[in-house]
């Protein structure tokens, strides 16, 4: 592990090589107004899609790199669009470290079985940002 430049958060050692599948899915999750308060089972949705965030993270740095933010700045543009309320917000950022620690421990090298968990990862978090997406406040 090391640390960012402000000495403030450990990061996994930089692997390099490999290629990135593309995942767009958290896309429709951007467009649905988020301002209304969600249902129970709509809140564990998006308590889902902050652990499936956080795996796509460590995936995506595991071949591309710690400078990599792509899935922790759509994190951070979920909870702007949300706006949850203080409970629903630690879940979210636990759910999203929770990922994150899970797939930096079981992929930390960049191979086919690392960008598999990435494809994979990526079929999860469309499927439930599609879902969030429908549901809709």
């Amino acid at each position: 592990m090391e640390r960012d430049r402000a000495g403030d958060q450990a990061r996994p050692r930089e692997v390099r090589g490999g290629g990135v599948f593309p995942m767009s899915w958290a896309v429709p999750l951007m467009f649905a107004a988020a301002l209304a308060a969600r249902a129970p089972e709509e809140r564990q949705a998006l308590i889902d899609l902050a652990y499936v965030l956080g795996e796509a993270h460590a995936l995506r740095q595991v071949c591309s790199g710690t400078g990599d933010q792509t899935w922790r700045v759509r994190m951070n543009r979920m909870m702007e669009l949300e706006q949850p309320d203080t409970g629903l917000e630690r879940r979210l950022v636990d759910a999203f470290n929770a990922g994150f620690m899970t797939r930096q421990a079981e992929r930390p090298a960049c191979d086919a079985g690392a960008l598999a968990a990435e494809r994979a990862t990526a079929v999860r978090g469309r499927a439930l940002s599609e879902k969030l997406a429908r549901s809709g406040p």
